[in-house]
This record gives C-alpha cells, sequence and structure tokens, in this order.
C-alpha cells in the first residue's frame, strides 16, 4: 500500500491562534521549536504564550545555524532537549524548516511548519536540500511531509521584501519543470502518467497564473508590510499549490519534481563567488534556460520581462557569474538529480545559458 500525506494548512494574520485545536487530535504536550534567528524573534513570544495557555511545554527553542548542513541537522538531532519533545516546530524559510524537517526524519517526530517567509514551498514539502559546510548542494533528503502549515500573511508581509521576491522567483519554476519533465518521460517511452503524477501535473500547471496575476502587487505590498489579497494568493501558491505539486510528482517510483531550471541552480553552486544569491533568485533565471532550451521564444520573451518587472535577474552579471563559468555550472549540473530524471545535452544547456544572457543584456 502506498499512502500519500499532504499537510493541512491554516492561513491568514490569526492562524497561530488554531495551534491547540490542530495539536489535539495527535496528543502532542510537548514540542521543540527550531527556527532561524530573525524567525524565532519574530514569532516566538505569541507561539510561546498560545502553547502556554493550552497546556503544551515548550522543550526548549533552537537556532538551526544559516543552512541546511548535514552537520547542523545532527547537531540538533543529538540534542536531549530536541529528542524528548512530542513534535518539532520549524519556523523561517526552506534552510531552516528543511533542517526540522530532517531533524524530525533522524528522530521520528512530527513536523509542523511555520513559514515566515515564503521564498519556497519548503514548508508544506516531503524533500528538503542538503548542503555541505562549503554551501555547495550535498544531497536531497526526503522527510516525511509536515502534518500542518501555519501560513500567517501578517508575519510574512512584515519580512524582509528580498525573500517574498525570491519566492516568487522559485514559484514560477513550478509549472514549465513539472510540464517538461513529463513530457520528457513520455517521450522516452512511459505509457501511462500514474494517477499520483496526473494529480501532480494538474497541480503545478494550476499555481503558474498565480504568479503573473498577483507577483508585482503582492511584492509591492510587502515592501509596505501590508498583508493583502495579492499577499495571500502568492504565499499560498507558493507553500500550498507548489507544495504539494512537489509532493505529488516526487514518489520512490518516478521524479517529475524539477527539471532544467533547478539543474541550472545545483550548478551554480559550485562557483564560489561574492554577494547573496537566493536560490529562488537564481532559479527565475534558471527558468529562462529552460524555455531557451526547448526553443519556446514566447514563453521566454514574456518571462523575461515579468524578470525584469520585478527586477529578477536575466543576466549572468546579476548573479555575479560570466560565461567563463558556464563549463563548471554545466559540469555540476550532469551531477544532480533533475539530470538523472530528466537528462539533457551538455553543449544544448550551455548554450541556452549563454542565450539568455544574451537576451537579458538586449533588454537593458
Amino acid at each position: 500500500m502506498t499512502t500519500n500525506v499532504m499537510a493541512n494548512y491554516s492561513y491568514g494574520e490569526d492562524c497561530y491562534q488554531e495551534i491547540p485545536t490542530v495539536l489535539k487530535p495527535y496528543g502532542i504536550k510537548s514540542v521543540a521549536l527550531i527556527g532561524g534567528k530573525r524567525a524565532l524573534a519574530a514569532t516566538e513570544s505569541e507561539v510561546r504564550a498560545i502553547l502556554s495557555k493550552a497546556g503544551i511545554k515548550v522543550t526548549g527553542s533552537f537556532v538551526y545555524g544559516v543552512d541546511s548542513t548535514q552537520t547542523n541537522i545532527d547537531k540538533l538531532a543529538a540534542n536531549p532537549d530536541v529528542q524528548k519533545a512530542d513534535a518539532l516546530f520549524g519556523f523561517g524559510g526552506g534552510r531552516a524548516i528543511d533542517t526540522t524537517k530532517m531533524v524530525s526524519k533522524a528522530l521520528d517526530k512530527p513536523t509542523f511548519t511555520f513559514p515566515t517567509i515564503c521564498s519556497n514551498c519548503s514548508a508544506g514539502t516531503a524533500i528538503a536540500v542538503v548542503y555541505k559546510d562549503d554551501h555547495s548542494v550535498l544531497r536531497y533528503g526526503y522527510p516525511d511531509s509536515p502534518l500542518h502549515i501555519f501560513i500567517n500573511t501578517r508575519v510574512i508581509a512584515e519580512a524582509p521584501s528580498k525573500y517574498f521576491w525570491a519566492g516568487i522567483g522559485d514559484g514560477i519554476s513550478k509549472a514549465p519543470e513539472v510540464e517538461h519533465a513529463v513530457a520528457e518521460a513520455k517521450k522516452n517511452g512511459l505509457a501511462e502518467l500514474p494517477h499520483t503524477a496526473t494529480l501532480g501535473h494538474a497541480v503545478a500547471l494550476s499555481s503558474k497564473d498565480a504568479f503573473y496575476d498577483y507577483g508585482k502587487q503582492g511584492l509591492e505590498d510587502v515592501k509596505n508590510n501590508k498583508a493583502s489579497k495579492a499577499v495571500e494568493e502568492i504565499a499560498l501558491d507558493i507553500v500550498v499549490s507548489t507544495g504539494y505539486a512537489s509532493n505529488l510528482v516526487n514518489q520512490p517510483d518516478f521524479y517529475y519534481n524539477s527539471c532544467h531550471a533547478h539543474a541550472f541552480y545545483n550548478g551554480t553552486t559550485a562557483v564560489q563567488r561574492q554577494g547573496e544569491y537566493l536560490h529562488g533568485v537564481v532559479v527565475s533565471y534558471g527558468v529562462l534556460v529552460l524555455h531557451a532550451y526547448f526553443q519556446e521564444q514566447d514563453e521566454l520573451v514574456r518571462v523575461a520581462k515579468f524578470n525584469r518587472e520585478l527586477g529578477l535577474p536575466t543576466t549572468l552579471k546579476e548573479l555575479g557569474l560570466t560565461e567563463a563559468d558556464i563549463p563548471k555550472i554545466v559540469d555540476v549540473a550532469l551531477t544532480t538529480n533533475e539530470y538523472k530524471n530528466t537528462p539533457f545535452d551538455a553543449d544544448k544547456f550551455a548554450q541556452a545559458i549563454r542565450d539568455v544572457d544574451k537576451l537579458g543584456q538586449s533588454l537593458d
């Protein structure tokens, strides 16, 4: 028998008030809080007060580190105050929540997530990126899906806007990556798409329009700390829609979760450079690479103009990269899970990276 667990979710400015009701059916009496320093500062006192009133003990609060490394995962899993909690609460963005999910997996405990930013869909997925101590990608981990996500739009709107911006960049990858991964599988002999993958494919495609309809307004509202409808739509699209799609198309028997855009991102992690390049920001350039690779000119231009409108990258220079870095990016991309499941031609991939850079420069 195959069981698929999809995280339930609460959303809105007061959704933390629902924590006791959500926990009650699971019989949880104690929790450990794990997250980023900023995330815990923004949420911990409110959550602790709600838990205290409900008679739920907090065994400890822990800053996870600055990256979802195996070192940080092992350190937290070995902590007695983490071990004695009935469940783990993960606060923050993708790396903090990925760390929490992997610690939960190591200790066989349920996870509840509290995305304080929506830079990616980690808060709802059964997948995690594990990095080396030098911040290059080590592997993918496969924790259990969180049982519940608390999507507080007030907290998200008050967070630094760069994370919301990056989340849009990551979010626009889901529909085209799943669509192309599925198409390539069929091209290579897949006779019939399983039901779970069919559902995931449909959910991924359903996530596409909101980014283009609400992205610009949502980003503006976050810059003004306003928890608006646009912020809510984008947050739900990133955390729930793309998260659900990821869980459905990432299964033991098949993988259609990502392909060229994330292969590009993973390749860039091997290039040492100055500056901050958030996951979703780099992936947004990878979406352009995907469309260039498949010679989808209309979609390539559409996404390039959208990226430019939101300030997302359309040139290598904006990512601290040069054309000289392309061979290394491609070499690493060929070792990724994305390439393994959706192979691509290395020379054509390299040319797509160049073509996007040329297009981006023409938009200046």
